[in-house]
Formats: structure tokens, sequence, C-alpha cells
């Protein structure tokens, strides 16, 4: 970036930026609000560096949580990179709780030490949705023969009263050093020694309140791994799994107080906790447990009156499923972004980052989506470097580009996606996939009967090439609400395309099409590669599914004119 030419910056978004900090601004809400829009749009961007700056300062305290990478400001590993940056390993529904957990114990603290949580308001939260005696009871006992127990939790014989049971609990949990909750020798260094004990007192609190929860998590871990093991589903073991978040959660929203102390969760990129891993029999499904959070959140804010929640995500799941999953139309606040128009591109980019003439083939190109802009402006930077010898013309950097998105976004995403329909085949022959999704005249009707590998394969490219093929003839976008029959939806084709990220459902208006204008010249391109590197048997075969099954949805095509 300090070759030639200005520095990127950020640019503004006033209108936008008005409504997520008059959101943030209420220290309690009654719905969470998403914030979804296809990729490259800049809504981390507009978070991290327009908004999270506002919301740091007294009396406003955020827990930031990016799922997608470890740390809140890390960079993506490569430009425009779709899939994981190691997909080896996959994101662990372990190591996303431990990021959730965290980030709502570092809110806890802040509000611990602003005075505004203590002792009797985690037990009283604790209490409202569970029976505690038998775990404090079990606490009390000491680890030696605790754990010679059996697992099993026994009827508390003692009459001892909850409350004196909670004092004891938090008492013997003030003793013992834990850094997670205590008071740091440089906190609270302004304050008179009763709040300093008092402050101790509640951070033991949540101590004993988190190893409570974990104790009657772990006594539901058998019944967990027989609900897994059947496939049936169990809300209060879903439960289970959140608990611990749900009532830091609830914690915070009671003590969440105007121009006192206003808590903030921000959930970036909140689908991938819904797609994690999860190898754990003794653990609920990455699918449950984000379902159950974000049920719970829901209820608290409609029962109680939730702190702002902020789900940002890039995922088209979001854009309408999600409100159909969870209830009615307006379970959330939605905020959908396009990023720019053409017309405020045009005015941001030229002629501060480009000329009008260079404006023109890149508008033409890629369209007006911020994050390419950025990488095509820092190509030009390193182009017009003295070091670099090849041409300098806007189009040349343009097709290397696009290049670098073909070979290291696309083709990728295109080979999971027929991994995914392969996947389909393979869930049709087991009867996993309902009748009604294969009914008569669904071009993907037939897979392959057996389980050959390469029949597989091969059925799943000639699928994915007739939807690209369909999709082109379609101008790249479809309406999937035009005649309110969603049989989009019902492809795998469309689902997996979607799924890998390089198709975007959005929701007003509702159409279907690539996230961005380069994208689908890729599209475009690896159908004509595909075709290419057809033999005559698979040519003849491509042809026959287009024309005996082929998909056709140029019902479902936008207006003409929409961009």
């Amino acid at each position: 970036m300090a070759a030639a030419g200005r520095p990127w910056r950020v640019i503004p978004r006033p209108l936008l930026e008005t409504v997520l900090h008059n959101y943030a601004l209420h220290p309690r809400v009654p719905q969470p609000l998403l914030f979804h829009g296809p990729r490259g749009v800049g809504k981390s961007t507009l978070l991290l560096h327009r908004l999270l700056p506002r919301w740091s300062d007294q009396p406003h305290a955020v827990a930031f949580i990016n799922f997608l990478h470890p740390s809140p400001s890390s960079p993506a590993a490569a430009p425009w990179s779709l899939l994981p940056a190691d997909p080896a390993s996959p994101h662990s529904l372990h190591d996303l709780r431990l990021r959730l957990e965290s980030a709502l114990e570092g809110l806890a603290r802040a509000a611990v030490l602003c005075g505004a949580v203590g002792s009797k308001d985690v037990l009283a939260a604790l209490s409202r949705n569970h029976g505690v005696s038998t775990a404090l009871s079990r606490l009390l006992i000491p680890p030696a023969t605790r754990s010679s127990a059996t697992s099993v939790p026994a009827r508390r014989s003692s009459s001892t009263s909850v409350p004196a049971l909670w004092s004891r609990a938090v008492l013997a949990a003030v003793h013992r050093d834990d850094t997670a909750f205590c008071i740091g020798e440089g906190e609270a260094t302004s304050c008179s020694m009763e709040e300093k004990a008092y402050m101790q007192e509640a951070m033991a609190a949540l101590r004993v309140a988190k190893e409570v929860l974990g104790m009657q998590e772990g006594w539901r871990k058998e019944a967990i791994r027989e609900m897994n093991r059947t496939g049936r589903f169990s809300r209060s073991l879903a439960n289970s799994a959140t608990d611990w978040p749900c009532l830091l959660l609830d914690v915070l929203s009671r003590a969440a107080e105007e121009e006192f102390f206003q808590p903030k969760l921000i959930l970036n990129n909140v689908d991938v906790l819904r797609k994690a891993i999860c190898e754990d029999e003794t653990m609920v499904p990455a699918a449950m447990y984000h379902d159950s959070f974000i049920w719970r959140v829901i209820a608290l804010g409609a029962n109680e009156k939730c702190l702002p929640v902020i789900m940002s995500t890039s995922d088209g799941y979001y854009s309408s499923q999600a409100f159909v999953d969870f209830g009615f139309p307006n379970i959330f606040i939605s905020r959908e972004t396009f990023g720019w128009t053409p017309q405020e591109a045009k005015l941001h980019m030229v002629s501060e980052f480009f000329s009008e003439q260079e404006w023109k083939v890149v508008d033409e190109v890629l369209g007006p989506n911020p994050r390419q802009l950025s990488e095509i402006y820092m190509l030009k930077q390193k182009a017009n470097s003295p070091e670099v010898l090849h041409d300098r013309n806007i189009e040349e950097i343009i097709d290397t580009y696009l290049a670098h998105l073909q070979v290291s976004v696309v083709n990728p995403a295109m080979e999971k996606a027929l991994k995914m329909l392969q996947e389909f085949a393979s869930d049709v022959r087991e009867g996993k996939v309902p009748k009604i999704r294969s009914s008569f005249g669904a071009p993907w009707r037939h897979p392959p009967r057996d389980d050959n590998p390469d029949l597989s394969y091969k059925w799943a490219k000639i699928q994915l090439m007739d939807f690209i093929q369909s999709f082109v003839n379609t101008e790249f976008g479809v309406n999937y609400l035009a005649d309110d029959s969603l049989e989009i939806l019902d492809d795998p084709a469309a689902v997996a395309m979607m799924e890998v990220g390089l198709l975007y459902q959005q929701r007003e208006p509702s159409f279907m099409r690539p996230i961005t204008r380069g994208i689908q010249r890729c599209l475009a391109r690896w159908l004509a590669e595909q075709r290419l590197q057809l033999n005559i048997q698979e040519t003849l075969a491509f042809f026959w599914q287009r024309l005996i099954r082929g998909r056709s949805y140029r019902h479902l095509m936008k207006e003409v004119g929409y961009k």
C-alpha cells in the first residue's frame, strides 16, 4: 500500500451507521439485530473500524466475537477466501463455545468492576431456571471424596436452604486461586476494601455458577449421547449446552442501565457456529447449539428484554429461511446491505483511486464491491512500482485478479459443491431425502443407484453444469419467490452453491445471484472449461440432461434492468 497513490481508507456510510448505532444505544432491546449481506460489502469493516471505537468507551462495553478467525481483527488468509484457511482443520464447536463464553465472561468482569453485578444477582438468575441445591451440595464435598462418588446426583438429604449453600460455596470459591474469576492487582485500585470484597464475592459467585451448570451438563452426557445416536431432539438437553452463556446474558441484561453500564454482544460470521464440526458424542451438534442459543436470546428479549445483540453474516440462510425457522417474519430486526450502488462507488473511487477511464472498465467487469475494489487498487499500486516490468494496463491487472479468483476461490468452492452433490446422491440411496423433494420431473430425481464413486462424481458434475447453464440463461439472477413455488430451493445444486458461498439468497428483493460480478464471470468460465474437458460420452450425457431433464428457471428471471 505504500508504493504510490493514496492509502485505502474506510469510507463512512452515514445511514447504515446511524441505524446500527441507534440500536446499540439502547441498554436493553426486545429483538436481536441480524446484519446480513453478500461477502465483501464491508460488514466486518463497518463494525470493527467505524462502530466499535464508539462503543468501547464507558459506559459502553462490547464483546466482539469473530467466529471465522480467532482474533477479531485478523485478516483473511487470502483475498476472497470463501473456505476455511486450512480445510483439513475445520472450525471445532468446542473452540467456538470457548470464544463465546470467554467474551461474555469478559463482559461480566466489566459489570462486576463497575459494581453493576453482585453475588445475589447471579444467584437470582441461576435460581430462575435451574434447581441448584443438589449441585451446590456436591460442590461443597471435598474433591477427593467427590471424585469417588457416583456420577448420578443423589437426592439432598440435608434441609440446608439454597441461600445458605450458596453462601458457603461462594466463600469457599473466594479462597481458591482462579485467574479467570478474580480481581487482579491493577484492577479496582481506587475502591475501598468493602467495595473490593463485594467485587471478589461477585467474581466467586460467577465461578460457582459456572461450576454448577458444568456439573449439571455433565450429568446429562449419556442422555446427549443417546440423543445423538437416535437422531431425536430434546429441548432441555439442547439448552443444557447453552446454559452458561445464556445465564451471563441474563445477568448482564438485568444489570444494563443507561449512562452507567451498557453492554453489547456482536457475533461476527455467526454462520460458522451453525456449521462447526463436533466429533464428541457427549456434546450436542453445532446446529442444535446455534439454534438453542439464538432461541434463548429471542426469548430473553421478548420476555425480559436483552442487551443489544448484533449477528453479522454472509450466509443467505439468514436472509430469509432463518426468519421462518425461528418463528415469524419479524423475529429479528433485519438489516441487509449490498455495499455501494454504482453511483456511490463512482463518487468515492473517481478520481481519488481510479481515473474515469479505469473506473469504466472496473465497474463493467467487477462492479462496485468494496473488497474487490480495494484488492484491485492494491494490485494497481504494485503494478506502478518501479520493480514491476509487466504491463500496467488496468485490463491486464483485472485479468490477473480474475485468474486469481478463478484458481484460489471459485475452483475450490466448486469442488466442494461437487462433494455436496455426491453426498446428496448417497442420501437419496439411503432414503434420507424426502420424496417430495424428488418429485416427478425434477432434474436431480435419478442419481446413480449404486455407490460407485466415479458414477456419482460424473452425475454430480453433470448436475452442477446443468444448473450453471440454466443460471447463465437467466442472466445470473432468479427471483425465488416469483411464483411462490420455492422450487429452486429444492435444487441440491442451488443449495450447494449457496453453502460454499458463491451464490447469495437475498431477502429484499428476493433474488438469488452470484455474490459479485467478478464471481459471476468466473462461474461462466468454469462452465466453459468443464465443457471443453468432456469426452464424447460425457458430452452426450450433458446434452441429454439439458434436453430431457434440464433445468429451466427462466420463468423466475429477475426484472429487466436490475443489477
